[in-house]
């Protein structure tokens, strides 16, 4: 199978590691900084910060499905995809991220930012990624 491929070449140049915690920054952070520069847009008169946030909104989108991918990878190499509650938890919350941070990419207007439910959008996806980090944290941590 691909998988075992892929950690048992990146095993026999001496890395041993899960792929997936080096990726689950991207779309983590990017979506954090995407609820901080639309905060910072709407209480103060630098409105153009909403655009970096929005930016970070798109950025993150592109980053979950690799990070997703490799998620997946490392859960079938390590776990042997035994299901767990938590796995499936973090299965759904990816979808709902790619699906909330889909929603901002599609209908936000970064030049107009207020409090309406585009913004709202943006406090779900934060949501969904304190979600998938705790849930995660309590896989590997218990």
């Amino acid at each position: 199978m691909m998988v075992e491929f892929v950690y048992g070449l990146l095993e026999s140049i001496g890395f041993a590691h899960p792929l997936h915690p080096a990726l689950t920054h991207i779309p983590m952070g990017l979506v954090m900084g995407a609820v901080i520069f639309r905060v910072a847009a709407i209480v103060s008169p630098m409105k153009y910060l909403s655009k970096t946030g929005y930016h970070c909104a798109v950025v993150g989108l592109l980053g979950v499905p690799p990070t997703a991918i490799l998620g997946w990878m490392d859960w079938q190499y390590r776990y042997g995809g035994e299901w767990e509650f938590l796995i499936g938890l973090k299965i759904v919350l990816a979808l709902v991220l790619f699906l909330i941070l889909s929603l901002i990419v599609v209908v936000d207007d970064p030049d107009t930012p207020r409090i309406d439910v585009r913004s709202a959008l943006y406090f779900l996806a934060v949501l969904s990624a304190v979600g998938l980090g705790f849930s995660g944290g309590e896989l590997i941590y218990g």
